[in-house]
């Protein structure tokens, strides 16, 4: 069991959080909540031991393996994805390497009698003894489990770690991590940059390999399907529910209206003792009376009702202006790099107001194709656009191309048209730009912060064919929320590239699988895909087992 007692993060005269204190026991699975800026991140760096707590402590046992996966991280170029998994194994392979050198120079000395000979005794003892205690494993195996389950081709084994984008390199960084067998994985945004089918083996692994697990994740399937216990951190505060996230947010709005009723009893007690008192001061016969309520009111320990966000928040997109019957046709399509075959002769038609979502493997083309779309790469066969289609588009970069030199407000305002204009602060707001953060500069923006700017423009300009490609990466959950619902009530032709299951859920009804060269249609919604393509792998892993 580890123990968090005591707990406190200050900076200067602001308190992040105050005396927590909370177990992590063996098998617990629990995911931390709490808004942007409330400390979940920075709990998770102080029990990696990355950082230090202003005051309280973290108690583990002595050999507690606690492993701690960032949001942002970079591994080293010079090793290629396989030498790098390897290194989940370095503190073993050292411990070889020291037995070795210890072992050589007892053969090769002679002061048999000498200190520094009994020294080396010991230490070779004590190494030897953790070393064999430790599970014979082959290790080549492991890292081949683990990678080919992450997503990564056998090819990709003996690749350079530099070639690999910062999505993949995370997931190198989680196989290295998932190989040490930790008591305790810290997860900070895991399934950022990830396929669903690797979010999928993701949480397979977690639920039946892993010990303790502590993530942050606005992925609500995920946490859904993996935890069973939920840490709100809510000012300076942390509440504890042994229920996962959506029992959670049940049990989180009974709790803020159960604090609402007390707040409303406690404000008509004071205000009636506050008219008592107003009304007798200086009444001799009440003296003893008055005198007892200020006192009673004084120490009056006043009931806290928790932040509540606002994300009931309605965002709508301009009406779409009507587009043909087809908004987009395609036919025999094909895309190559030299000699490697994205995929090969694919045709989809979209009718006017159908919402489809593109899913599969990193690599396989979903991007590819929404390029061709584009018109930003060449490609063979035809790609007709409808009558007065209009695209908006949103690209994995998309936060790249914003003017760095506008700012926040100044890129909404230039795009913001009719009485949204009138609603800029409380949609920035809503995005989390608050205050003064609506005057910064997009280039003083982070990834994520330029992810929502972008976000919000976009939903924002009058369009019939809105294409999003991952557009839930470095969103939270009240901020997904918002462009879902907006999303909902768009009235023109929508194409989804997603890994996010639960963001999908509810805004297609049609979905394009790309894999093994080709695009499939499946007619049916993303619950129904995914139930589908899970008997699907189980009837492929039967024949394979036959």
């Amino acid at each position: 069991m580890i123990s968090v007692d005591g707990l406190t993060v200050e900076f200067g005269s602001t308190t992040l959080f105050k005396d927590i204190s909370f177990a992590i026991n063996d098998k617990d699975r629990i995911a931390l909540m709490g808004k942007n800026g409330a400390g979940k991140s920075t709990l998770l760096k102080i029990l990696a031991g990355i950082k230090k707590p202003s005051r309280g402590n973290i108690s583990a046992p002595g050999d507690a393996v606690i492993a701690y996966l960032p949001q942002h991280l970079l591994t080293e170029d010079n090793r290629t994805v396989f030498e790098e998994a390897s290194q989940a194994f370095a503190q073993i392979n050292n411990m070889q390497i020291r037995i070795d050198e210890l072992n050589h120079q007892l053969t090769t000395r002679t002061d048999y009698e000498s200190e520094e000979y009994y020294a080396i005794i010991e230490e070779v003892s004590a190494l030897s003894e953790k070393f064999y205690t430790i599970e014979d494993i082959n290790y080549d195996a492991e890292i081949e489990k683990i990678l080919l389950g992450l997503g990564f081709l056998r090819e990709d084994f003996t690749r350079n770690t530099s070639e690999f984008s910062g999505g993949w390199r995370m997931r190198i960084e989680l196989a290295k991590i998932l190989l040490q067998k930790p008591d305790l994985i810290l997860l900070d945004e895991p399934t950022n940059h990830m396929d669903i089918e690797s979010i999928q083996w993701l949480e397979d692994f977690l639920i039946n390999n892993a010990k303790a697990v502590i993530v942050i994740s606005h992925d609500i399937a995920f946490i859904d399907n993996i935890t069973t216990r939920t840490i709100e951190i809510t000012m300076g505060k942390i509440y504890d529910y042994k229920v996962n996230y959506t029992k959670y947010v049940e049990l989180r709005r009974e709790r803020r209206e159960q604090q609402q009723k007390q707040f409303n009893e406690q404000l008509k007690f004071i205000a009636d003792n506050q008219s008592f008192i107003d009304s007798f001061r200086g009444t001799f016969s009440k003296t003893n009376q008055v005198q007892s309520r200020i006192r009673m009111l004084d120490k009056l320990a006043i009931v806290e009702v928790d932040e509540e966000d606002n994300s009931a928040l309605k965002l709508k997109f301009p009406p779409s202006p009507r587009s043909g019957n087809y908004p987009l046709i395609i036919e025999d399509l094909s895309k190559k790099y030299d000699d490697h075959i994205v995929f090969k002769n694919a045709s989809l038609t979209l009718e006017r107001s159908q919402r489809v979502a593109f899913v599969g493997k990193n690599g396989e083309g979903k991007s590819t194709l929404v390029k061709a779309i584009m018109s930003e790469i060449e490609f063979e066969g035809k790609v007709n656009l409808g009558h007065n289609v209009m695209i908006g588009y949103f690209a994995q970069n998309q936060a790249s191309l914003l003017d760095e030199n506008l700012t926040v407000f100044q890129t909404i305002d230039d795009v913001a048209k009719g009485d949204i204009r009138t609603k800029i602060r409380d949609i920035l707001g809503a995005f989390m730009f608050g205050g003064d953060e609506i005057n910064k500069r997009v280039k003083v923006l982070s990834g994520g912060e330029r992810t929502r700017l972008a976000m919000i423009k976009l939903l924002l300009e009058p369009v019939n064919l809105l294409i999003l490609d991952e557009p839930t990466n470095h969103l939270d959950i009240k901020t997904k929320e918002i462009l879902k619902s907006a999303l909902k009530d768009f009235d023109g032709t929508l194409i989804l590239v997603s890994h996010d299951r639960d963001f999908l859920d509810g805004l297609v009804d049609k979905v394009y699988e790309f894999g093994n060269k080709n695009i499939k249609e499946h007619l049916c919604d993303i619950k129904s895909f995914l139930i589908k393509k899970k008997m699907d792998n189980l009837k492929e892993i039967e024949r394979k087992t036959a």
